[in-house]
This record gives structure tokens, sequence and C-alpha cells, in this order.
């Protein structure tokens, strides 16, 4: 049996793409536990911050920490909120800095239909993997976040920036030239941003992920309600568990949450 507390999946994308869970001091290659059934129990919090066994508020974090730390501020959300370019803090600009004045890119991916989005340059292609896109393209790279910020909102007239976590679970393919609308996206940047990029080739990127049977309709575990789940897990796409009986359990979002995980047969 594993214990520990729930983060954000891993991915490595090489030939294939590989899952890892890490749980406590066990490192879970979940590609190697399809077909296996399964069984997870609600065993309490951990704040991913303050480590304490407060309710958790938002992002895997007790109220205290979620307002106070600078991981967590609005321009995490909202790119365009960012203002390290302009030497202003919001909770601590030294981190601002040290994250909104990297290389950004606005992209183009396809989930369960186009959606416009922003990512540092070191998250290409994890961001697109966490998202579950079976395709993604850059549409442009600018030298920080702001200006990839205010990309995203030119674009987002045109594109959605939501991923519908429902359809996306379904979705196994798309006929959706995602080269054309790159070229059409890059059109409608904002003048203010397009003096600090240039154009370049960028290639399409599909994503095949490891997934035996898609659900039909997802329906979403909430362990925490539950207090425990066991069923076949046949997928993994995004940040989902995908289980046989059409169950999914979003990994993300229970960040912060302690489980139990047994394998109870192979």
């Amino acid at each position: 049996m594993f214990k520990g507390v729930l983060n954000k999946m891993k991915t490595e994308l090489n030939q294939d793409l590989n899952y890892f869970l890490e749980l406590g001091d066990d490192f879970i290659n979940l590609n190697q536990i399809l077909g296996s059934k399964i069984k997870l129990t609600f065993n309490g919090f951990e704040c991913l911050n303050c480590k304490s066994d407060l309710q958790l508020f938002r992002q895997g974090h007790c109220k205290k920490c979620f307002f106070e730390l600078p991981s967590t501020a609005d321009w995490v959300m909202k790119p365009e909120l960012s203002k390290a370019h302009l030497n202003i803090e919001e909770r601590d600009l030294e981190y601002e800095k040290s994250v909104q004045l990297k290389p950004h890119i606005v992209y183009l991916a396809f989930s369960s239909k186009v959606k416009v989005g922003v990512t540092r340059k070191t998250q290409v292609p994890y961001r697109w993997i966490d998202q579950g896109a079976i395709q993604a393209i850059e549409i442009a790279e600018f030298p920080n976040r702001y200006l990839a910020g205010i990309s995203e909102v030119e674009l987002k007239n045109h594109y959605s920036d939501k991923t519908n976590w429902r359809e996306m679970l379904k979705t196994s393919n798309s006929n959706v030239n995602l080269e054309e609308e790159r070229e059409k996206a890059f059109k409608k940047l904002p003048e203010e941003a397009l003096d600090f990029t240039e154009l370049k080739n960028y290639n399409l990127l599909k994503i095949d992920y490891p997934v035996k049977k898609y659900p039909l309709k997802p329906k979403s575990l909430n362990i925490i309600k539950e207090k425990s789940f066991s069923s076949e897990l046949v997928g993994v796409k995004g940040q989902y568990l995908i289980f046989q009986d059409d169950t999914v359990f979003n990994i993300r979002s229970n960040e912060g949450v302690i489980i139990n995980l047994e394998i109870l047969r192979s």
C-alpha cells in the first residue's frame, strides 16, 4: 500500500507518454498499473505549503497560505495582471520577477475544441499534457508574462481559454488543422506585443495518451465525500485517472489531499 499527499502527476514524453504519481517516498509509474484494480482511500489533508492539516481552501493550500503566497496571486491565473516588468510588487517582487520575466509562450491546443493559452517556455509541452491536449502548437514567444497575457486576452475574442473536462476525456482525435489556425491567430496579436516577437517556424505536436478505454459519460470522483473507491484503472489523460466504470479522478484538483493507494490485483 502507498500513502502520501497528492501533487500534480509528473510526465515524461519520449516515444511514449509516461505518468508518475509521487506518494510519500514512492514514485509510481501509472502506465505500469493500467489494467489493474486499485483502491483509493481518503486519509486527511496537508497544505502544500505550511503542511498543516487544516481544510484545504484552493490549489492544495489552506486559506491563509492561499492568500499570502506569491505563487497563488491573481497574476498566475490572469497573466495580463503581471507587473514585475514595471518593478511593481504584488506579494513578493523577487519571486514575481523570477517567474514573470522569463520567456512565455502563447499557444493553441486542441483538447475538445481549439483553445488559447499561456505558459512559461520551460513548461512546454508539459502544460499541454496537463490539459489533455491531443495536439498543440506555439503561436509566439514573448520575453515576459505580461506581453503573453495581453496577447491571450486579445485572442480570447476568437478562441476559448477553457477546457471542457468531460469532452476532453472523451476525445481521442481531431480533424482541426491547428497549423492553419496558428497562422490566423498570429495575425490577431496586439501591436504592443508584436514589437517583441518574431516569426518562427513552430512544429505541431501530437500527443497520444496511455488510455485503454475512453469514458462515454465521465463522472467525477469526490474522494473526500466518498472516502473510498475501487475500480480498474484503464487510462490517464490530462491530470485525470480514468476507471473502467467511467469514473474519473482529477489529481490536480485534489492536491493536498492525503490518500492511501492499494493495488488489489493486476
